[in-house]
């Protein structure tokens, strides 16, 4: 039997245990409860990101409801990855609330953030996620959906080297019928008919007939055509037919449809793909109808830099107005810097553009402006000098081929300066045939005349010389009526090689380097030294005397005989402008060292590219 003493201690310490225990259950009881939604959360939180959707449905308290969103969020924003981070439980009863971080990883460096808050509630059978759509995102109502989405970058503009853009983003419709959409209101037939009718006066060619037939053979819509965006909004009503589907699609538009059309339609086909930059990204929030309710992120792309162009606004819209001159003839001018090779103005009238972009792809005899490349060539081999007295008789007999000069006319015995700047055939034709069966073709090469060039954003062909060993045919070639051929841009780049003693590399996009296939040749400083005051005297007193007024011009005339007529050609520069002009079957030269003062009249003196 105990002592009272120990019953005594007994009675004392019985409350302290009791105390005890009550404070180890209380904090027993609360880890329990605190645990309780902490881990449902963390349960319907896994299940989510494992794209277990019916899984984390069954936590919540709409199951149907919670899996069909949950899928849905998922299947629209089409991530990589989401975890989602629970924070701090707070209870108040039955009720916690518990705070967490999503993190939507799209890839390629592509992630979203935010923090959002779930309600979790507790029932006999435990605690379960009162669902809402703002467990997905707060801003999340009932009946809206995520929706994640690409967004291009404006795109990068087109500028000439002046500074001003030539062409930049803009808008067109893309218009294709769908036969299996028109078939289903019985409305192929009428719907084609309709849409070519309103479509005809913008797309040519259009046949009602074929597109039905096309059309009805195949699942995908056929493509019709695309119009200005302009012109779609006006003609809305009238193509809103069953079976015709429209679509915007993003292009290149020039700023001013008159600046280098045909050049600016090549450049186009070159560029384009390269002037999206990087897209962007946006989050929204959607309503049943589609529409964006909020923006909830949005990361701009990175837009291309700008192409720059070699195109001088100055010099491309005065060669412009100088060929639009002229009526029912063909009529081009090719401009570029002597000193670069780039092109500052490729320009051709109306009638020059039916035929393509001939000013630096079509080939032509060259006739007389030749001369400075059989002048390089006599020059190179000490076959003759400027001031050697050479013969300019009306005629000339070589081999069996009697060459005459226009008109027959005669200067006697002459400096080869003045048989050049008066442009006599038969000097030069005897020059030629005192010439080995390269020299031609290494003068001319040595002047940018006969490569391939591979210049980007342009068709380009040069022109050809061809080795000629045969006697009559090169004395032929010598004034550039044989079979020689140039483009007005192969004789501007001879030009420019005149002014600036080197080939030049043809070149129109900035940072787009030119591949050049065929033979390399140099020429001596001292023929160009030699050359260059004969190009001005067929401007001080020669065949292109009307230059005189507008600044100091180097160049040479040529009439080149063809059939049924013959072509009109000066090619030549002025300071740091090379240039050639060329009138197919424009008759006598002068015709194009009008047009070419016509230019130079519209280009300051002091004009540098």
């Amino acid at each position: 039997m105990p002592s009272r003493d120990r019953t005594r201690r007994i009675r004392l310490l019985l409350p302290c245990l009791l105390v005890v225990m009550a404070l180890v259950g209380s904090v027993t009881a609360c880890g329990s409860e605190n645990d309780g939604p902490r881990s449902t959360a963390e349960d319907f939180f896994a299940a989510f990101a494992a794209t277990d959707f019916a899984g984390a449905a069954r936590l919540t308290t709409d199951p149907a409801r919670a899996e069909a969103q949950l899928r849905q969020t998922w299947d629209s924003l089409t991530p990589t990855s989401m975890t989602a981070s629970p924070g701090r439980v707070d209870i108040n009863g039955d009720v916690a609330q518990v705070p967490v971080s999503y993190t939507w990883d799209f890839g390629h460096d592509r992630r979203w953030k935010y923090t959002s808050t779930v309600a979790l509630g507790r029932s006999d059978t435990g605690w379960s996620v009162r669902w809402k759509s703002a467990d997905i995102h707060p801003k999340l109502g009932a009946d809206q959906r995520l929706s994640r989405s690409q967004t291009d970058p404006p795109r990068a503009a087109v500028n000439e080297s002046d500074g001003s853009e030539v062409m930049v983003d803009g808008t067109v419709v893309a218009v294709s019928f769908d036969a299996a959409a028109a078939a289903e209101k019985n409305a192929v037939s009428d719907s084609v008919h309709r849409m070519v009718a309103v479509l005809s006066p913008l797309i040519p060619g259009l046949n009602a007939q074929a597109i039905a037939e096309k059309a009805t053979a195949q699942s995908d819509p056929l493509p019709i055509g695309r119009i200005p965006q302009e012109q779609f909004d006006r003609l809305r009503d009238q193509l809103a037919l069953p079976g015709v589907v429209a679509a915007e699609q993003a292009v290149l538009t020039p700023r001013d449809p008159n600046f280098a059309p045909a050049v600016l339609t090549s450049v186009r086909n070159t560029v384009e793909g390269e002037l999206t930059g990087s897209s962007g990204w946006r989050i929204t929030v959607q309503n049943p109808n589609g529409m964006v309710a909020d923006v909830l992120h949005d990361e701009s792309g990175k837009p291309a830099p700008a192409v720059q162009l070699t195109l001088s606004r100055m010099v491309q819209n005065a060669a412009q107005r100088a060929v639009d001159a002229v009526a029912g003839k063909q009529a081009m001018l090719v401009a570029i810097q002597a000193s670069t090779g780039k092109i500052l103005a490729i320009a051709q009238n109306r009638d020059a553009d039916r035929s393509g972009l001939i000013a630096t792809s079509g080939l032509y005899p060259p006739g007389s402006t030749f001369k400075m490349v059989t002048s390089a060539a006599a020059f190179h081999d000490k076959l003759s000098a400027p001031q050697d007295i050479v013969p300019c008789p009306g005629e000339i007999q070589i081999g069996d081929r009697l060459i005459p000069n226009y008109d027959g006319f005669s200067l006697g015995s002459v400096p080869l300066r003045t048989a050049f700047a008066q442009s006599c055939n038969t000097t030069f034709a005897h020059l030629a045939s005192r010439m080995g069966s390269t020299a031609l073709t290494h003068a001319a090469a040595a002047m940018g005349l006969g490569q391939e060039y591979r210049v980007a954003g342009l068709s380009v062909k040069s022109g050809s010389v061809p080795v000629e060993p045969e006697l009559v045919m090169r004395s032929v070639d010598g004034f550039g009526q044989g079979e020689v051929l140039a483009s007005p841009l192969g004789m501007a780049l001879v030009a420019a090689a005149a002014a600036s003693g080197r080939a030049q590399v043809p070149s129109l996009i900035g940072g787009r380097e030119t591949g050049v296939v065929g033979p390399t040749a140099a020429l001596d400083d001292e023929v160009y030294r030699q050359l260059r005051p004969m190009m001005r005297a067929v401007v001080t007193e020669g065949t292109a005397t009307p230059l005189a007024g507008v600044g100091e011009v180097y160049g040479k005339t040529g009439e080149a005989e063809v059939a049924g007529g013959s072509h009109a050609w000066f090619a030549g520069y002025r300071g740091d402008i090379a240039f050639a002009t060329l009138i197919v079957l424009g008759g006598d030269s002068t015709n194009s060292v009008l047009v070419t003062r016509d230019f130079l009249t519209m280009i300051p003196g002091d004009y540098r590219p």
